[in-house]
């Protein structure tokens, strides 16, 4: 199995951050399966937090959907709290596609009945709350708690020296405390470097053992399930009924003279 795991920060900019989010994923992945990580290389992967800059880095990571499609992958992960493109990728393939946001509140489902999101700073409440919405978990989410970290960047910090990292630990776990306060029964840090770095440390629960959801490893995981799911099925996995519905094959060429002959790569087009 090969999956595509599509981090949304850029490619030499957050090296400690990569290196700890391989040791997370390798240690979740079955050991047949093959997860390859790719960064944002031409534009952002500093701020997704920002509705605009998610919107620049969309554009490469569904050019990237295609090269997984070209490349023989049987499975695309977003792994961003957002899910950036995750709609127009499924449009495009008809593998699996998850997204870190979305895998994340669906696992927490089964784990309570309430959650809270610790999140890096105020800024991202925003597009959090529009991935609870899209996800129909609005009456489960306690509420949203934020470790004020202003600066996207600090967090790198916190992946290369200890002192920091004991720091980020610390506001997550203050930030825990209030949201089990406030009736949460799972918790979950809404970003990814937050994520990968309590997992490197080994923090599974907030300190009055309320469970801390791993998203990246619920999210290496439900992929491989849904590429076994995927290869018991007759036809895609993903469906291709109204919200996915690729282009017909009557008009694929005349889209393809518009928008580029790579768009849309699993439509044959109809030869009479």
């Amino acid at each position: 199995m090969k999956l595509w795991y599509q981090s949304v920060t850029r490619n030499g900019r957050f090296l400690a951050y990569n290196a700890v989010l391989r040791k997370v994923i390798d240690r979740a992945k079955d050991t047949d399966t093959v997860v390859e990580i790719h960064g944002i290389e031409r534009q952002g992967g500093t701020g997704d937090q920002y509705r605009y800059f998610a919107f620049l880095q969309s554009v490469e990571i569904l050019e990237n959907v295609h090269r997984a499609i070209e490349e023989g992958f049987d499975a695309f992960l977003i792994g961003n709290i957002g899910n950036p493109g995750l709609q127009e990728a499924r449009e495009i393939a008809e593998f699996p596609v998850l997204g870190l946001g979305e895998t994340s509140i669906n696992v927490m489902r089964t784990m309570g009945e309430s959650f809270g999101l610790i999140t890096i700073n105020e800024k991202y409440r925003p597009r959090l709350l529009d991935v609870v919405r899209d996800s129909d978990a609005e009456r489960r989410l306690t509420g949203m708690y934020p470790m004020d970290f202003p600066r996207i960047f600090d967090l790198e910090e916190a992946c290369r020296e200890e002192t920091n990292r004991t720091e980020m630990i610390r506001r997550f776990q203050a930030a825990g405390t209030a949201a089990s306060a406030d009736g949460a029964e799972v918790l979950l840090a809404a970003g990814g470097v937050v994520m990968a770095l309590l997992a490197d440390s080994g923090i599974d629960q907030a300190e009055d053992g309320t469970p801390v959801l791993n998203g990246i490893a619920a999210l290496v995981k439900q992929s491989e399930a849904a590429v076994r799911l995927a290869r018991q099925m007759n036809g895609p996995y993903t469906s291709k009924r109204l919200s996915h519905a690729a282009p017909p094959e009557d008009d694929i060429d005349g889209y393809r003279e518009a928008y580029g002959a790579r768009v849309y790569p699993t439509v044959k087009p109809r030869r009479d």
